[in-house]
Protein backbone atom coordinates (compact mmCIF):
# COMPACT_ATOMS: atom_id res chain seq x y z
CA UNK A 1 0.00 0.00 0.00
CA UNK A 2 0.95 3.45 -1.16
CA UNK A 3 2.02 6.11 1.52
CA UNK A 4 0.85 9.71 0.58
CA UNK A 5 0.66 13.18 1.99
CA UNK A 6 -0.75 16.07 1.57
CA UNK A 7 0.26 19.55 2.97
CA UNK A 8 -0.23 23.47 2.93
CA UNK A 9 2.57 26.04 3.05
CA UNK A 10 1.83 29.55 4.47
CA UNK A 11 4.18 32.20 4.26
CA UNK A 12 4.08 35.42 6.07
CA UNK A 13 6.72 38.23 5.53
CA UNK A 14 6.95 41.66 6.93
CA UNK A 15 9.68 44.53 6.17
CA UNK A 16 12.11 42.52 8.95
CA UNK A 17 10.56 39.08 9.35
CA UNK A 18 9.37 36.11 8.05
CA UNK A 19 7.11 33.42 9.70
CA UNK A 20 5.65 29.97 7.61
CA UNK A 21 3.70 27.49 8.67
CA UNK A 22 3.23 24.12 6.98
CA UNK A 23 -0.07 22.00 8.47
CA UNK A 24 0.00 18.40 6.64
CA UNK A 25 -1.26 14.92 7.12
CA UNK A 26 0.43 11.92 5.92
CA UNK A 27 -0.21 7.96 5.69
CA UNK A 28 2.27 5.07 5.47
CA UNK A 29 -0.02 1.90 5.13
CA UNK A 30 -2.07 1.93 7.22
CA UNK A 31 -0.82 4.56 9.97
CA UNK A 32 -1.57 7.99 9.62
CA UNK A 33 -0.10 10.65 11.44
CA UNK A 34 -0.46 14.52 10.76
CA UNK A 35 2.53 17.25 11.72
CA UNK A 36 2.96 21.27 11.80
CA UNK A 37 6.31 22.38 11.11
CA UNK A 38 7.33 26.33 11.83
CA UNK A 39 9.61 28.24 9.88
CA UNK A 40 11.27 31.26 10.74
CA UNK A 41 13.89 33.59 9.70
CA UNK A 42 16.50 32.05 12.51
CA UNK A 43 14.76 28.33 13.19
CA UNK A 44 12.39 25.36 12.42
CA UNK A 45 10.34 22.94 14.34
CA UNK A 46 8.68 20.01 13.37
CA UNK A 47 5.82 18.97 16.01
CA UNK A 48 3.56 15.74 15.12
CA UNK A 49 0.29 14.81 16.28
CA UNK A 50 -2.11 11.69 16.30
CA UNK A 51 -4.23 11.09 12.82
CA UNK A 52 -7.37 12.37 15.02
CA UNK A 53 -6.13 15.86 15.83
CA UNK A 54 -6.47 16.63 11.89
CA UNK A 55 -10.00 17.31 10.61
CA UNK A 56 -11.11 19.62 7.56
CA UNK A 57 -13.85 22.15 8.27
CA UNK A 58 -15.18 23.97 4.68
CA UNK A 59 -12.27 25.31 3.59
CA UNK A 60 -10.42 25.19 6.84
CA UNK A 61 -7.41 22.50 8.08
CA UNK A 62 -8.02 22.31 11.70
CA UNK A 63 -5.15 20.34 13.66
CA UNK A 64 -5.13 19.99 17.56
CA UNK A 65 -7.14 23.36 17.83
CA UNK A 66 -4.92 25.19 15.35
CA UNK A 67 -7.14 26.57 12.23
CA UNK A 68 -5.73 26.97 8.47
CA UNK A 69 -7.46 28.84 6.10
CA UNK A 70 -8.16 31.61 3.58
CA UNK A 71 -9.35 33.69 6.51
CA UNK A 72 -5.90 33.05 8.07
CA UNK A 73 -3.87 31.11 10.39
CA UNK A 74 -4.52 30.45 14.72
CA UNK A 75 -1.81 28.88 16.50
CA UNK A 76 -2.09 27.24 20.03
CA UNK A 77 0.85 24.91 20.49
CA UNK A 78 2.24 24.12 23.74
CA UNK A 79 4.99 20.99 24.15
CA UNK A 80 8.22 21.19 25.65
CA UNK A 81 9.78 22.34 22.29
CA UNK A 82 7.59 24.84 21.12
CA UNK A 83 5.22 27.12 22.67
CA UNK A 84 3.62 29.07 19.14
CA UNK A 85 0.40 31.15 19.98
CA UNK A 86 -1.51 33.55 18.33
CA UNK A 87 -3.31 34.47 14.94
CA UNK A 88 -3.08 36.33 11.68
CA UNK A 89 -5.98 37.43 9.61
CA UNK A 90 -5.24 37.55 5.89
CA UNK A 91 -7.03 40.09 3.25
CA UNK A 92 -8.61 39.04 -0.20
CA UNK A 93 -6.43 36.37 -1.56
CA UNK A 94 -5.10 36.25 -5.84
CA UNK A 95 -5.79 33.20 -7.23
CA UNK A 96 -3.83 31.86 -10.39
CA UNK A 97 -6.14 32.15 -13.43
CA UNK A 98 -6.08 28.74 -13.87
CA UNK A 99 -3.91 25.71 -12.24
CA UNK A 100 -0.27 25.86 -12.18
CA UNK A 101 0.00 22.31 -12.77
CA UNK A 102 -1.78 23.11 -16.05
CA UNK A 103 -2.87 19.60 -18.19
CA UNK A 104 -0.48 17.86 -15.54
CA UNK A 105 -2.91 17.90 -13.18
CA UNK A 106 -5.08 15.22 -14.91
CA UNK A 107 -2.14 12.98 -15.32
CA UNK A 108 -2.61 9.94 -12.65
CA UNK A 109 0.39 8.69 -10.58
CA UNK A 110 2.42 11.42 -10.44
CA UNK A 111 4.26 11.61 -7.35
CA UNK A 112 3.97 14.90 -6.24
CA UNK A 113 1.28 17.64 -7.38
CA UNK A 114 1.66 21.34 -6.75
CA UNK A 115 -0.87 23.74 -5.81
CA UNK A 116 -0.82 27.62 -5.87
CA UNK A 117 -3.77 28.78 -3.57
CA UNK A 118 -2.96 33.15 -3.32
CA UNK A 119 -0.14 34.54 -5.01
CA UNK A 120 -0.45 37.62 -2.93
CA UNK A 121 -2.82 38.96 0.45
CA UNK A 122 -2.26 40.94 3.00
CA UNK A 123 -0.84 39.88 6.78
CA UNK A 124 -2.32 41.53 9.97
CA UNK A 125 -1.87 39.74 12.94
CA UNK A 126 1.16 38.77 15.88
CA UNK A 127 2.47 35.66 16.61
CA UNK A 128 4.44 34.40 19.74
CA UNK A 129 7.26 31.63 18.72
CA UNK A 130 8.81 30.69 21.96
CA UNK A 131 8.66 34.09 23.08
CA UNK A 132 9.48 36.17 19.82
CA UNK A 133 6.73 37.92 18.95
CA UNK A 134 5.96 38.28 14.90
CA UNK A 135 3.77 41.30 14.00
CA UNK A 136 2.39 41.66 11.01
CA UNK A 137 0.92 45.07 9.74
CA UNK A 138 -0.41 45.13 6.38
CA UNK A 139 2.27 42.30 6.19
CA UNK A 140 2.81 40.31 2.55
CA UNK A 141 1.26 36.96 2.32
CA UNK A 142 1.90 33.24 0.01
CA UNK A 143 0.00 30.52 0.28
CA UNK A 144 0.64 27.13 -1.36
CA UNK A 145 0.30 23.45 -0.93
CA UNK A 146 1.69 20.31 -2.32
CA UNK A 147 -0.10 16.26 -2.00
CA UNK A 148 1.12 13.35 -3.00
CA UNK A 149 3.45 10.24 -2.25
CA UNK A 150 7.03 11.44 -2.21
CA UNK A 151 8.75 15.16 -3.03
CA UNK A 152 10.93 15.38 -6.48
CA UNK A 153 14.18 13.41 -5.67
CA UNK A 154 15.99 16.24 -6.86
CA UNK A 155 14.36 19.94 -6.88
CA UNK A 156 14.78 23.55 -6.77
CA UNK A 157 11.76 26.44 -4.92
CA UNK A 158 11.81 29.69 -4.98
CA UNK A 159 9.24 32.04 -4.09
CA UNK A 160 9.68 35.86 -3.39
CA UNK A 161 6.86 38.35 -2.37
CA UNK A 162 7.79 42.27 -3.17
CA UNK A 163 5.81 45.67 -3.45
CA UNK A 164 5.39 45.40 -7.08
CA UNK A 165 4.14 41.20 -6.71
CA UNK A 166 5.34 38.24 -6.26
CA UNK A 167 6.64 35.05 -7.87
CA UNK A 168 7.10 30.96 -7.42
CA UNK A 169 9.58 29.40 -9.97
CA UNK A 170 10.61 25.20 -9.16
CA UNK A 171 12.02 23.09 -11.00
CA UNK A 172 12.08 18.79 -10.67
CA UNK A 173 12.68 15.60 -11.63
CA UNK A 174 9.58 14.05 -12.71
CA UNK A 175 9.11 10.29 -12.87
CA UNK A 176 6.55 8.98 -15.23
CA UNK A 177 5.63 5.51 -16.82
CA UNK A 178 9.40 4.91 -16.20
CA UNK A 179 10.96 8.10 -17.75
CA UNK A 180 12.25 11.14 -15.87
CA UNK A 181 11.93 14.70 -17.11
CA UNK A 182 12.62 17.82 -15.96
CA UNK A 183 9.56 19.94 -14.74
CA UNK A 184 9.06 23.71 -15.11
CA UNK A 185 6.41 25.86 -13.19
CA UNK A 186 6.70 29.10 -12.64
CA UNK A 187 4.32 32.20 -11.90
CA UNK A 188 5.01 35.95 -11.55
CA UNK A 189 2.49 38.34 -11.15
CA UNK A 190 4.13 41.93 -11.78
CA UNK A 191 2.23 45.25 -11.45
CA UNK A 192 -1.47 43.35 -11.51
CA UNK A 193 -0.69 41.28 -14.32
CA UNK A 194 -0.26 37.24 -14.14
CA UNK A 195 2.80 35.67 -16.08
CA UNK A 196 3.54 31.87 -16.43
CA UNK A 197 6.13 30.20 -16.93
CA UNK A 198 5.84 25.93 -17.26
CA UNK A 199 7.18 22.54 -19.41
CA UNK A 200 3.87 22.40 -21.17
CA UNK A 201 3.99 25.97 -22.33
CA UNK A 202 7.23 25.59 -24.00
CA UNK A 203 9.29 26.83 -20.53
CA UNK A 204 13.40 25.30 -21.01
CA UNK A 205 15.76 25.70 -18.68
CA UNK A 206 18.54 27.19 -20.48
CA UNK A 207 21.06 27.13 -17.31
CA UNK A 208 20.72 25.20 -14.15
CA UNK A 209 24.33 25.28 -12.34
CA UNK A 210 25.86 26.73 -8.90
CA UNK A 211 22.35 27.89 -7.06
CA UNK A 212 21.24 29.21 -9.80
CA UNK A 213 17.77 28.95 -12.59
CA UNK A 214 17.69 30.33 -15.53
CA UNK A 215 14.34 29.54 -17.86
CA UNK A 216 13.48 30.58 -21.56
CA UNK A 217 9.79 30.47 -22.41
CA UNK A 218 9.11 32.04 -25.83
CA UNK A 219 9.55 35.49 -25.84
CA UNK A 220 10.17 35.45 -21.54
CA UNK A 221 12.96 34.89 -19.63
CA UNK A 222 13.35 34.55 -15.30
CA UNK A 223 16.39 34.20 -13.82
CA UNK A 224 17.20 32.96 -10.05
CA UNK A 225 19.81 32.55 -8.03
CA UNK A 226 20.63 31.85 -4.07
CA UNK A 227 23.38 34.46 -3.24
CA UNK A 228 23.50 33.83 0.65
CA UNK A 229 21.29 30.63 2.02
CA UNK A 230 20.25 30.91 5.83
CA UNK A 231 19.18 27.54 5.15
CA UNK A 232 17.36 25.35 8.57
CA UNK A 233 16.48 21.16 7.99
CA UNK A 234 12.99 20.72 6.91
CA UNK A 235 10.90 17.44 7.51
CA UNK A 236 9.79 15.97 3.57
CA UNK A 237 7.89 13.14 2.66
CA UNK A 238 8.84 9.71 0.82
CA UNK A 239 5.80 7.51 0.12
CA UNK A 240 4.14 9.36 2.86
CA UNK A 241 6.81 9.12 5.41
CA UNK A 242 8.33 12.18 6.91
CA UNK A 243 11.68 10.89 6.98
CA UNK A 244 13.67 12.84 4.25
CA UNK A 245 15.07 15.92 5.57
CA UNK A 246 15.36 18.94 3.10
CA UNK A 247 16.91 22.59 3.55
CA UNK A 248 14.83 25.82 3.46
CA UNK A 249 16.39 29.48 3.42
CA UNK A 250 12.71 31.07 4.13
CA UNK A 251 14.66 34.37 4.11
CA UNK A 252 17.73 34.89 2.25
CA UNK A 253 19.07 36.97 -0.08
CA UNK A 254 18.94 36.49 -3.80
CA UNK A 255 18.57 37.71 -7.04
CA UNK A 256 15.73 37.60 -9.29
CA UNK A 257 15.66 39.32 -13.26
CA UNK A 258 12.55 38.40 -15.54
CA UNK A 259 12.89 39.67 -18.84
CA UNK A 260 9.83 40.00 -21.76
CA UNK A 261 11.63 40.06 -25.32
CA UNK A 262 14.65 42.50 -24.55
CA UNK A 263 13.04 44.80 -21.93
CA UNK A 264 14.01 44.20 -18.62
CA UNK A 265 10.32 44.44 -16.52
CA UNK A 266 12.72 43.77 -13.03
CA UNK A 267 15.57 42.89 -11.75
CA UNK A 268 16.22 42.82 -7.92
CA UNK A 269 18.32 41.73 -4.60
CA UNK A 270 16.13 41.34 -2.05
CA UNK A 271 17.37 39.78 1.30
CA UNK A 272 13.51 38.56 1.55
CA UNK A 273 13.61 35.54 -0.75
CA UNK A 274 12.53 31.92 -0.02
CA UNK A 275 14.58 29.31 -1.54
CA UNK A 276 15.18 25.58 -1.62
CA UNK A 277 17.93 23.78 -3.75
CA UNK A 278 18.22 20.19 -3.76
CA UNK A 279 19.99 19.23 -6.59
CA UNK A 280 23.43 17.27 -5.58
CA UNK A 281 25.13 18.16 -8.76
CA UNK A 282 25.53 21.19 -11.11
CA UNK A 283 23.08 19.89 -13.54
CA UNK A 284 20.29 18.15 -14.02
CA UNK A 285 19.95 14.63 -15.36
Amino acid sequence: MHGSFYGWYLKCQSDSQTLAVIPAIHRTGRNQTCSIQIITDTGTWAIPFSADAFHREKKNLILAGNRFGEDGISLAIHTPELEAQGRLDFGPLTPLKYDIMGPFSLVPFMECRHSVWSMQHSVCGTVSINGQEYSFSNGRGYWEGDRGRSFPKKYLWTQCSFPEGSLMLSAADIPIAGIHFTGIIGAILWEGREYRMATYLGAKIVELQNQKIRVAQGDLEMEACLLEASDHPLKAPTEGDMVRTIHESASCRAFYQFRKRERTLFAFETEQASFEYEYPSCHPS
